[in-house]
């Protein structure tokens, strides 16, 4: 399965000023996340968000929400999104069949996440260089189970280079020398690494 932007959202699932300082590798995962999130506005993919009871947690990183144009807010008291009725109701209406997601805990709400996107029949990516928990083996553990029911680990630049599709347009060229480029040497750990599961 390739990822298409017409056929994409990015779901950024809770991101929160008061969780991500317990969480090994937070700083990547929110550069890496801010990133494909620029790509994705670039390209009219829909970035949205999740809080998990923010009242407790705080809102997301004020980082990440600096760095999006237009993009929506959810909160929630479910550790899955799926199971608060406005999201639904709202991601039926946006006819985005392939949701990207990324974000904190792994093991908790993006993989209940996940596993309820997929139960709903959507196709599902993981972004395993922004999936995070604050034991990176659950965040393994998360991402194995998820993979198992279906879902494709893939990396920010996978999505970004089949968001773009092709080379020859001046769209690429600009988001090559935006996006691309700068990114191309960045030093990045992914979940599978043997140092992260340590």
């Amino acid at each position: 399965m390739r990822l298409h932007a017409h056929q994409s959202l990015l779901l950024l699932i809770d991101f929160q000023s008061r969780l991500l300082p317990v969480i090994p590798g937070a700083e990547q995962g929110i550069r890496e996340a801010g990133w494909l999130s620029g790509v994705a506005c670039e390209l009219d993919v829909p970035v949205w968000l999740t809080e998990q009871n923010p009242a407790q947690l705080g809102h997301t990183d004020a980082s990440l929400t600096q760095a999006l144009g237009e993009h929506a807010v959810w909160e929630k008291q479910h550790f899955s999104i799926t199971e608060e009725p406005a999201f639904t109701r709202a991601l039926e209406k946006a006819e985005r069949k392939q949701i990207v997601l990324c974000g904190t805990e792994a093991h908790i709400c993006v993989l209940q996440s996940a596993l309820g996107l997929l139960e709903a029949g959507f196709e599902v990516y993981w972004l395993v260089e922004a999936t995070l928990s604050r034991r990176p083996a659950e965040a393994e553990l998360a991402r194995v189970r998820a993979a198992q029911h279906g879902a494709v680990s893939i990396s920010a630049d996978m999505a970004a280079y089949e968001w773009l599709h092709r080379c020859d347009t001046a769209l690429f060229k600009r988001l090559h020398r935006e996006f691309l480029k700068p990114r191309a040497g960045r030093a990045l750990t992914f979940s599978s690494d043997p140092a992260r599961g340590a």
